[in-house]
């Protein structure tokens, strides 16, 4: 019993110190600072011009069920994730919402979060047919974005690769590879955010020691 509460007592000294790190934007910062670097040694910039916004539907656990909406497109009870990325495929942004949320009322805190990191560096946003309309155009322009929608062809036939688009749908790849974030099991949206943070840290932290290596 003494070592059940023992391990009990490890496991909570680590998720508060968890929770710490999550509300002091340690992951984010991390993640920033990480990205920038990359791009550097990819001859790049050290901040972009342009981003990918897009979004994808976790499926709803018993855990995160309480504040789940359903994604009428997608057939499915869940969280929705809105995420923002550089060319590169580099997390930047991102919120979390029910899935009943609509893409176009994300613009805003999006473009207000990649702003904010990249120093106000980004001035066009590419996007497909779920962004169109005058709101999400106008929400973008009001923080320096100008957003380019990025359509389907007219004809097309089986699976076609979309220039620009390419890049956020391999950034959701990605993260679908941990296991946690194969659906959304976490009680606190904060936490879902948090955990893409540190899954992004990994995962860019691994390129950035590719490109150092190669």
């Amino acid at each position: 019993m003494a070592h059940d509460s023992g391990r009990s007592s490890a496991v909570a000294a680590v998720y508060q110190q968890f929770r710490r790190w999550l509300d002091a934007g340690v992951f984010e910062a991390l993640v920033s600072d990480v990205q920038s670097i990359a791009r550097e040694w990819a001859g790049r910039k050290g901040q972009p011009s342009a981003i990918c916004i897009d979004s994808r539907t976790l499926q709803s656990t018993p855990e995160s069920g309480a504040r789940a909406g359903y994604d009428g497109a997608k057939r499915r009870k869940g969280s929705k994730v809105h995420i923002a990325v550089d060319t590169l495929g580099h997390l930047l942004a991102l919120t979390v919402t029910p899935a009943d949320q609509g893409d176009r009322d994300q613009v805003a805190p999006l473009a207000e979060q990649v702003q904010h990191v990249t120093g106000s560096t980004v001035e066009l946003a590419y996007v497909d047919q779920g962004y169109t309309g005058p709101s999400a155009a106008d929400a973008a322009q009001q923080h320096g974005i100008r957003l380019e929608v990025v359509k389907h062809p007219m004809a097309k036939r089986g699976f076609v690769l979309l220039p620009r688009r390419w890049v956020v749908e391999r950034s959701f790849a990605w993260a679908a590879r941990f296991r946690r974030l194969a659906r959304d099991y976490e009680r606190l949206p904060q936490t879902l955010k948090g955990i893409h943070f540190i899954a992004f840290a990994i995962l860019m932290t691994s390129r950035l020691i590719t490109l150092a290596t190669s």
